[in-house]
């Protein structure tokens, strides 16, 4: 596309493509599952005209980012590590930058906003709330019991039914789990925004809606300053409305 830039940066150990464009402050962009980079181009553009400088990178194994072989190096402590490694070259004048995740991007947004919140200035996420970690029950034991064999996740921890190399999900899931066992009960404080649609799964799963609004969510995001629920708006927000969800990002990120 016009305009935007793309680079191969060596972070953490692995290769990582990042797609950049415009000048000012850094606005990083976290993709969801299985997307790339590309699912950002709406908010790339309109971003770089506004006067920020907007960095959507192939999240580790994604696109051009290389693909370790090994599903032990797929933890959010690998992924966010990329992200600092990222930054530190991209954005070394910044001591922090703004974040804007999507789905499994928003998900890596809030643990590293969780393991380094000195790095965001503020975060607008989409689609996925912040889960506490639950000490007491393993989350793919968690989704077998409220979804059933059939839910997505499930499926692809059985080689061949989906695809062999899916089954990297159940060793991430797991490990996660146990890494992130220091952070048990911990809060993301860093100002934040959250926007999603009304006719998502995801906001419609099972006791999302009341954890939203009926306080839960923000007892572990503190900081939590405005949640959008957009009407006859599904999953991926950003690409069915871009210019309403533009307008909701940069209405936040015009604060600081």
């Amino acid at each position: 596309m016009e305009g935007i830039e793309h680079r191969i940066i060596v972070v953490n150990g692995i290769n990582m493509h990042v797609a950049e464009k415009g000048k000012g402050p850094s606005i990083l962009f976290l993709h969801g599952f299985p997307e790339l980079w590309y699912s950002w181009r709406h908010q790339i553009n309109a971003f770089a005209s506004l006067g920020y400088r907007a960095l959507a990178p192939d999240l580790r194994g994604y696109g051009e980012t290389e693909a370790p072989g090994d599903a032990s190096r797929y933890t959010y402590l690998n992924v966010v590590g990329d992200l600092i490694g990222l930054l530190d070259v991209v954005a070394a004048e910044e001591e922090q930058v703004f974040v804007v995740g999507h789905d499994w991007g928003a998900l890596i947004a809030w643990w590293l906003c969780m393991f380094r919140p000195d790095r965001v200035k503020a975060l607008v996420n989409m689609s996925v709330v912040f889960n506490p970690r639950n000490p007491y029950g393993k989350p793919l034991e968690t989704l077998r019991a409220v979804y059933g064999e059939d839910y997505y996740i499930c499926r692809f921890q059985e080689p061949g039914v989906i695809e062999a190399e899916e089954n990297v999900l159940d060793t991430q899931t797991l490990q996660n789990w146990e890494l992130t066992a220091p952070w048990t009960g911990s809060q993301v404080k860093v100002p934040v925004k959250f926007i999603a649609g009304d006719l998502d799964l995801t906001y419609n799963a099972p006791g999302t809606k009341d954890y939203v609004q009926k306080g839960g969510f923000k007892k572990y995001v503190p900081f939590l300053e405005e949640v959008v629920v957009m009407e006859g708006v599904a999953h991926f927000l950003h690409e069915e409305k871009p210019d309403e969800i533009n307008k909701h990002i940069h209405d936040f990120l015009k604060k600081f």
